[in-house]
């Protein structure tokens, strides 16, 4: 991968490239009255319908195994795209209007400000809390703790999905997590259930789960996207590289941020072709699911590009080994301050929904970001 320089390739310099493989990254997002001025003033697009938008744009071309990115201002941008070819300014047209569009609710929650799905492993091998949550009662009184701290969602997970796990069987998950999704539910909770499973997907709908949350995107059991049609449930798709494995054993990509945003895009695709609606889908980049520390940072780093799917995106960093490798954490529970940083990361590009382990923390360090947005309204 090329560093990123200035300026932008000329129309002769995209004559062979197919419109799949060129892409837009929003930079330089701004919030509040400076989006309001630069709005009007052209000097910004939208991002996600609210109150921010982006002054600067990287295009990025994939020729090949190549990787080129060229940044500009949005000026010089909306200036340049409208001499290239018209599939080639429609398809960019299509990127800027998914980016721009306000997301509807998901699962009946406004995700115009960032939500907070709290983690409910009912697992013993988990690797964030060692199973201290793996008996049915120490998960459903975790869950209604995470729910009083202010979690917006609950994702229960019956399978721990940590590099090296071993399979568990359908009917083990099943036993694990019913009793816990209906408890929940029954206590006013909106829960996820985090399964690769279709017998689970479907067993925890019934139980009255109402998002699936699936690490393969649907990609894992072939009955799985049926499942969530029939059911009309929310989805998540997250993108993992192999399986939970073997991923870690030697991840490959030519750039992560665009061989990640590929394989969403089909899984997107493919919900959409069979009777999901898009804002029914949030898609998930899968941090440390097959990826190095290069491909975690470089991911954090672009995540304004998936905002060009035009559906919610979620964010699950929370306590994961890149950050303890990185800052000398050995420890997971004590990965709280760079988990917070990953997450406010998320919140500066728009991400609308995080995977946290430590909710009244993770709130908190939202509330203090949105007020500074918001405070740029009175300057």
């Amino acid at each position: 991968m090329t560093p990123a320089v200035s300026g932008l390739p000329t129309p002769r310099d995209l004559e062979k490239v197919p419109e799949s493989a060129l892409y837009v990254v929003p930079r330089a997002v701004v919030f509040g009255s400076h989006a309001t001025q630069l709005l009007k003033s052209g000097q910004a697009f939208l991002l996600c319908g609210n109150a921010s938008a982006f002054a600067a744009v990287e295009v990025v071309v994939r020729k090949a195994d190549q990787i080129l990115r060229y940044v500009s201002s949005v000026t010089a941008f909306d200036s340049w795209r409208h001499v290239l070819s018209q599939s080639q300014q429609s398809h960019f047209s299509e990127f800027l209007e998914n980016i721009a569009r306000s997301r509807p609710p998901f699962a009946g929650l406004a995700v115009n400000e960032t939500k907070v799905m709290g983690i409910v492993n009912v697992t013993p091998d988990s690797f964030s809390d060692g199973g201290d949550y793996a008996t049915h009662d120490a998960a459903i009184q975790h869950g209604l703790v995470l729910a009083n701290a202010g979690a917006d969602i609950l994702d229960v997970g019956g399978e721990s999905t940590r590099p090296g796990a071993e399979v568990v069987s359908a009917d083990e998950e099943k036993n694990r997590v019913l009793p816990v999704v209906k408890a929940l539910v029954e206590k006013g909770c909106i829960v996820s259930i985090d399964t690769r499973n279709a017998s689970t997907m479907a067993a925890a709908i019934d139980a009255g789960a109402s998002v699936v949350n699936d690490v393969t995107a649907l990609a894992g059991d072939a009955e799985s996207l049926d499942v969530v049609v029939k059911k009309h449930a929310p989805v998540v798709l997250m993108h993992m590289q192999g399986d939970p494995r073997t991923m870690q054993t030697a991840p490959s990509y030519t750039y992560a941020p665009i061989d990640v945003y590929d394989v969403l895009k089909s899984r997107v695709d493919v919900c959409i072709d069979a009777g999901i609606d898009r804002g029914s889908i949030c898609i998930d980049p899968g941090i440390g699911f097959g990826k190095d520390d290069t491909n975690n940072l470089n991911l954090l780093d672009n995540l304004t590009l998936f905002q060009g799917l035009g559906c919610p995106i979620m964010l699950g960093a929370s306590r994961k080994g890149f950050i303890g490798r990185l800052s000398n954490t050995p420890d997971p529970k004590d990965r709280l301050p760079g988990s917070l940083a990953a997450a406010l990361t998320g919140v500066d590009q728009g991400v609308q929904i995080l995977r946290v382990h430590d909710v009244a923390e993770t709130k908190q360090a939202i509330s203090m970001q949105h007020a500074i947005h918001a405070q740029q309204l009175d300057q």
